[in-house]
């Protein structure tokens, strides 16, 4: 049973998407995710964090949803809250356009690829990738269930790779002792970035049945950059033609009369989101048109 003593922490992933990367607000020199205690005075969860990420980042938030609720024993005996009982967090994921913040927590933006490399599968196979199976494949040994988890979580031996399981890789990293330090990957404070990888498998998942992907993008915007922003989320390369096929079929864009200026080649139509199309329905079970090249 918790201890009715324990401290509640609200901690926030802000995610970004630009220049093709995905983006997470990040404070103390990208070590740590903004967080805040919950107090008394705050009207409900979601307000207390909103005045928390205002207070430490300056940056207004729009899309919130709750996440996770984090209330693992020792979950970094080197914390501050050590001596307590338990520590709980309730993270969030927001979804935001980034801008520049400037608030007291010295906010900075990130590429959640810094923290979990091996997760970029855009342009060609990660680099980091063979060596870390290679540690895995020797923590495994000759232990079938082992050997089963590392098979079906990183693609090996006929298996399929599945983005969505962000957190379960990085989980199964972390038992193996492959996270301590800064050779796969950038080291964050206590477990956020175990809570980092959470609100990326939650993002993966959802934008295949759910059309949130739209709160990332401008006013308007040309399918290509719609494309690309899926896929710097998905960390996959997405097949163009299927691509936009799906995106006519569920009828989740509308054309614009306008067409997209500055860029180099010939200017591109502009779409925007129909947010009336949440009304008639919801995208049920989309899978991502993958490149087969």
């Amino acid at each position: 049973m918790l201890n009715e003593l324990a401290p509640i922490e609200l901690i926030a992933i802000l995610a970004a998407v630009t220049d093709n990367q995905p983006r997470v607000m990040t404070l103390r020199g990208g070590e740590a995710l903004p967080s805040g205690p919950f107090e008394s005075s705050h009207r409900s969860l979601q307000s207390g964090l909103r005045a928390w990420i205002e207070a430490q980042t300056g940056h207004p938030v729009g899309y919130l949803e709750q996440l996770y609720t984090f209330a693992d024993k020792d979950r970094d005996p080197r914390s501050e809250y050590a001596a307590a009982s338990q520590r709980i967090s309730i993270g969030y994921l927001g979804l935001v356009r980034e801008q520049d913040a400037a608030g007291a927590g010295h906010p900075a933006w990130h590429s959640w690829y810094q923290y979990f490399p091996w997760e970029d599968h855009r342009n060609r196979s990660p680099e980091q990738l063979p060596r870390i199976t290679k540690r895995l494949i020797v923590w495994a040994g000759d232990d079938p269930m082992r050997i089963q988890r590392v098979d079906y979580l990183f693609g090996l031996n006929g298996k399929a790779w599945n983005e969505e399981l962000v957190l379960q890789r990085y989980e199964l990293m972390y038992e193996a002792g492959l996270v301590d330090g800064a050779e796969f990957g950038r080291p964050m404070a206590s477990d956020n970035r175990r809570i980092l990888a959470t609100g990326i498998s939650r993002l993966r998942a959802k934008i295949k049945y759910s059309p949130v992907v739209f709160e990332l993008m401008p006013e308007s915007f040309t399918l290509l950059q719609l494309q690309r922003t899926v896929e710097a989320l998905s960390g996959l390369h997405l097949h163009k033609p299927n691509f936009r096929r799906q995106i006519d079929q569920q009828e989740l864009v509308e054309e614009t009369s306008e067409v997209s200026s500055g860029a180099s080649g010939r200017p591109a139509r502009l779409f925007r989101y129909r947010p009336a199309i949440l009304e008639a329905r919801m995208l049920s079970g989309a899978r991502l048109p993958l490149s087969r090249s």
